[in-house]
């Protein structure tokens, strides 16, 4: 008897032990990944009465606390009022810690009755507010698991590279990146603000080739770009903006390679050895122009370039000749230490193995990005006193539509087998004290070639997702990846920001119109790739640049403005069907779009695929990948006088 009862007891805590565990919560997922999670039982519920309180004295807190109040309001629509002072059940609580253990940016969550949040410094609170934020999207109930996180990186620079010299790429975007990045606990923001096309798209012809500097710039009238720039004042705003969401903006004047923006406005400083895209570095010009270029944004109380970091460029000279080389070392270490001269710490493309020499180059509190063993040896670089950002070009350079490095990024691969500690076929210690981090690239290397912002975009969402995890948490993540890019796609871009403009995860109609009027408003921005718009139509002969719809991004024409065919433009680029209507035609039209290609469809038959076309150049030696996609506009018609009907969009390729 007494052996029964034992086993029945025995059985009844087995029982009660298990469902206990089974009732702790699961790791929620975010990215980055949290590094620590205890979790507990039951779920936190915003109540009608939950505040956000924040703690101390400290003007910072309640900056992070206001930031988190428009940021749940924007993403859930409720409005969580702002308080100093004391925390009650069903509050959000903000604080200051003395826990150093948690580095810079590290922080601690505890949900129970409440969610208190605490983090050494004000950067940690605010990366806390992100990682709470995708746990509430996850649940409609905004809902939170009760548990404990601590939470940091395991590298200080977390980054990306946009190329915007070869593409500009419009202030808005930028700032919807910077919001994008700090959603993804990414704190580091280079900005490539001056390079130029491949001569051999352009009849082998310097003075004909694309070139680009995108800086409002008064010491040199017509230097900036004609074709989009940034005036100094939105330029600070963008830093400002970054600088109030922890991200750093890295501006980038890239010489004395890569140069050709300068040497077409000033032709002398030009090298006619080695090609106009050098400067010539044996001319004292050279200097008092660049001296004078980097002093304009370096100067001042308040200059335009307001972070910490310079980056001086110093990618890919040539080396043919000991005295370049040694004359390369020299403008090197000049252009280090004269951005130092303004407090400003110097950043580099790694080229000092590919200029090996005797001429000394000044290393110590230089960041240098390791992108190329062959032009900068990481072993020696260390050696030498460099602290590196890891961006090694097998890994982690996009070059869209160009045939070379990727398209996309290996994100399996990356997830699985890259941290910021490999870098090309070297691999370092973890946290090595100088890798600071890792970074990747968008090279626009192929101007002209139809890529809109929306293909770049498309091309960096899940590589800075999955970056995200392989910088903040290193190798120790846990999330198998199948996990981890199933789950990814939940999360949005950013509070308020859908650069993709997708509408929902599911196939589904996402907007009907019976009868589409002039002017009207449709409450939708436009729709991202996977789509299909149809319409039917009773035509009259329309003027030439009529539109169907438009966003602030796109147009799709009725009537293009040239040939007067059905047809779009994004970007600068306009892009027709050939087919136009006849007056009084009645038809069934469908426009599909995708990654690779928009289709047209005439009553039900596919009329025209503009998918990606090859171009060629000098006599078929040479070619060019164009794009022809399309995100589709649809805020606002047109001032069309068909009659359109039957408008129909749906979130996936019919």
């Amino acid at each position: 008897m007494k052996i029964r009862r034992y086993l029945m007891l025995v059985a009844a805590c087995t029982f009660f032990l298990g469902k206990s565990f089974a009732a702790n919560n699961e790791k929620p997922f975010v990215i980055p990944e949290l590094q620590e999670w205890r979790g507990a039982q039951g779920m936190f519920t915003p109540s009608a009465t939950s505040r956000i309180v924040w703690l101390g004295k400290d003007s910072a807190v309640a900056r992070v606390a206001n930031q988190f109040a428009e940021d749940y309001e924007t993403m859930f629509g409720r409005k969580l009022t702002v308080v100093q002072g004391r925390a009650s059940a069903g509050d959000f609580v903000f604080s200051l810690s003395g826990d150093r253990q948690l580095g810079e940016e590290g922080y601690a969550v505890r949900i129970a009755d409440r969610v208190s949040i605490s983090a050494p410094k004000a950067k940690g609170l605010y990366w806390a507010t992100r990682t709470i934020l995708q746990m509430t999207e996850q649940n409609s109930d905004q809902a939170l698991p009760k548990g404990a996180v601590r939470d940091y990186p395991d590298y200080a620079i977390r980054g990306f590279m946009m190329d915007c010299g070869r593409k500009f790429i419009p202030m808005d975007f930028l700032r919807d990146y910077v919001k994008m990045m700090a959603y993804y606990k990414m704190n580091t923001f280079q900005i490539h603000l001056n390079d130029n096309a491949f001569k051999q798209y352009y009849e082998h012809d310097w003075n004909k080739t694309y070139s680009a500097f995108r800086l409002e710039c008064e010491t040199y009238p017509g230097l900036t770009a004609r074709d989009g720039y940034y005036t100094k004042k939105e330029f600070i705003a963008l830093q400002e903006l970054a600088d109030s969401q922890g991200v750093e903006i890295i501006p980038e004047i890239d010489v004395p390679a890569h140069s050709l923006a300068l040497t077409q406005y000033r032709p002398e400083i030009g090298s006619e050895e080695y090609g106009m895209d050098h400067l010539d570095l044996f001319k004292p010009e050279t200097y008092q122009f660049v001296d004078s270029l980097f002093r304009e944004y370096l100067e001042g109380r308040n200059p335009v370039f307001r972070g910490k970091r310079v980056h001086i460029g110093t990618d890919e000279y040539s080396n043919k000749k000991k005295d370049v080389v040694e004359k390369f070392r020299e403008f090197t270490d000049h252009y280090i230490r004269f951005v130092e001269g303004f407090g400003k710490q110097a950043c580099v493309w790694g080229a000092l193995t590919h200029a090996n020499g005797d001429t000394p180059v000044k290393s110590k509190n230089v960041l240098m990005n390791a992108w190329y063993n062959g032009y900068a040896d990481p072993k020696e670089m260390i050696k030498q006193g460099y602290d590196l950002v890891s961006v090694p070009d097998g890994y982690l350079y996009i070059v869209p539509a160009a045939g070379y490095y990727y398209d996309y990024l290996n994100t399996e691969k990356l997830y699985k087998d890259w941290t910021p500690a490999h870098i090309g076929k070297e691999v370092f210690p973890e946290k090595h004290k100088q890798i600071k981090g890792g970074m990747f690239a968008v090279w626009n290397d192929h101007a002209g070639n139809g890529i809109s912002t929306k293909d770049i975009h498309y091309r960096v969402f899940p590589a800075m997702q999955t970056l995200a995890v392989k910088m903040w948490t290193g190798k120790d993540c846990k999330v198998p990846y199948e996990t981890f890019n199933t789950s990814r796609v939940a999360l949005s871009e950013a509070p308020g920001v859908n650069v993709a403009g997708r509408i929902g995860n599911k196939p589904r109609t996402v907007y009907t119109q019976d009868a589409l009027q002039p002017g009207m408003k449709t409450g939708l921005k436009e729709i991202g790739y996977q789509y299909t718009v149809s319409f039917d139509i009773k035509s009259v002969p329309e003027a030439k640049g009529t539109e169907l719809f438009r966003s602030p991004d796109a147009v799709f024409y009725l009537s293009d403005p040239v040939s007067g065919k059905l047809g779009f433009v994004r970007d600068g680029y306009l892009n027709t069907f050939n087919y136009q209507f006849y007056p009084d035609e009645m038809a069934s039209i469908a426009i599909s779009g995708d990654e690779k290609s928009t289709r047209l469809y005439v009553n039900g038959q596919l009329k025209e695929d503009l998918t990606i076309q090859k171009r060629f150049f000098n006599g078929g030696k040479d070619s060019m990948s164009y794009v022809r996609t399309l995100v589709f506009p649809l805020e606002k018609a047109g001032d069309f006088k068909s009659t359109i009907t039957n408008v129909e969009v749906l979130n996936y390729c019919k």
